[in-house]
């Protein structure tokens, strides 16, 4: 039986931000099961995040409760939480982003399944915020932002270029497509590299399961999207140390990032444990200072909204193949945890609670002049 007092301390809490427990508006709050009091006040994002996927209880619009909840700075009555300040604490401890643990993200996360990901992304199966500014559906923006990166990296024919990360191929098959560029895209998935090699059959592209520190070799351009999240504070020296060993001393590269709006080293529990493993968001600070020596910031776009639009895309796409073969091979539980991350996501971009961020660099001692583009 849970206190009628705990109840009305949580039902108040969230008032503050507008969103109702038991209200009848998109936003708020329907609790299923009293549990779910105790698991919010006791367990932090993971306690809140399990009790969603267990069933008890429901939002409509997680999104814009989300984006009600940090507009009203309601994150601070999780962060007092005894219980989140050891996790925390345990997070900074352990060594996150080593060797060890590098493909854990991709067995966990990003080979979940090739059908999921298809049905969810755009034709090219572009899994990173895509650039909305002239574009009218997903298609367009994802396209757009491609055609970003490959002009702010001011790529030209005969041109090698290193991708990092790289997805599903989608952006080394556009340079090599529409710039003339020669890639290498090396991974920690072992099905995103599959299907990789499969996308780009007949384009100079090689796709390569490898951990970033492991490369080799010498490159025009060295560019990384949606990766950087995976690395921890711990390497992102190492990082930009790979970069810049692999970059040609006239070369450019492009880091893009989501990040934190504040420098905050902690890994969320939940986020950990049922999303990105192992996973810590960067702040604009701690790239910067790990660049410091190595190379000049020549361009810093912060365009985190876009991402708010690309996750409810991606969410509405997911809603609408998910019944039949997705729902039959996947269950209920992990409907309910795929749809927590993914509108979840959408309210902290709404917020401003997170950033995304391109970030251009060039080796100290390069000639020439950068000349940005937006």
């Amino acid at each position: 039986m849970v206190p009628s007092k705990l109840k009305n301390s949580v039902a108040e809490i969230l008032r503050q931000a507008d969103v109702i427990v038991d209200g009848d508006r998109p936003w708020d709050v329907r609790v299923k099961n009293d549990r779910a009091y105790l698991k919010l006040l006791g367990g932090g994002s993971l306690g809140l995040g399990e009790s969603y996927m267990a069933g008890d209880w429901e939002c409509d619009r997680i999104d814009i409760a989300v984006d009600k909840i940090y507009r009203a700075n309601l994150a601070q009555y999780i962060t007092r939480n005894p219980r989140f300040i050891l996790q925390a604490a345990s997070a900074k401890l352990k060594n996150y982003g080593s060797k060890k643990e590098a493909f854990q993200v991709g067995e966990q996360h990003y080979d979940l399944g090739n059908d999921l990901y298809k049905a969810m992304l755009d034709s090219r199966m572009i899994y990173s915020c895509a650039y909305w500014k002239n574009a009218k559906n997903l298609e367009e923006a994802q396209e757009a932002k491609l055609d970003l990166i490959c002009k702010k990296l001011h790529l030209k024919p005969g041109m090698t270029m290193l991708d990092i990360g790289g997805g599903w191929g989608g952006l080394a098959k556009f340079a090599a497509e529409k710039y003339g560029v020669t890639c290498t895209i090396v991974s920690v998935s072992k099905e995103q590299m599959k299907l990789a090699a499969e996308l780009c059959k007949g384009l100079p592209v090689e796709c390569k399961v490898q951990d970033y520190r492991d490369v080799t070799g010498l490159y025009d351009r060295v560019v990384s999207v949606g990766m950087f999240e995976h690395v921890s504070p711990k390497y992102y020296r190492t990082y930009m140390e790979v970069v810049k060993r692999c970059l040609k001393d006239d070369g450019l590269s492009l880091l893009h990032t989501i990040a934190s709006k504040i420098t905050d080293l902690n890994v969320d529990p939940w986020v950990h444990k049922y999303i990105f493993p192992n996973s810590v968001l960067p702040s604009l600070k701690l790239i910067a200072e790990s660049s410091e020596k190595l190379f000049i910031i020549e361009d810093v776009h912060n365009f985190g909204p876009d991402y708010d639009t690309t996750l409810m895309a991606w969410y509405e796409n997911f809603e609408k193949s998910w019944k039949g073969p997705l729902a039959e091979k996947y269950g209920e539980t992990f409907y309910r945890m795929w749809r927590l991350y993914l509108l979840m996501c959408a309210g902290s971009f709404r917020s401003s609670e997170l950033e995304l961020y391109q970030v251009v660099l060039a080796p100290i001692g390069r000639t020439g002049t950068y000349q940005a583009v937006r």
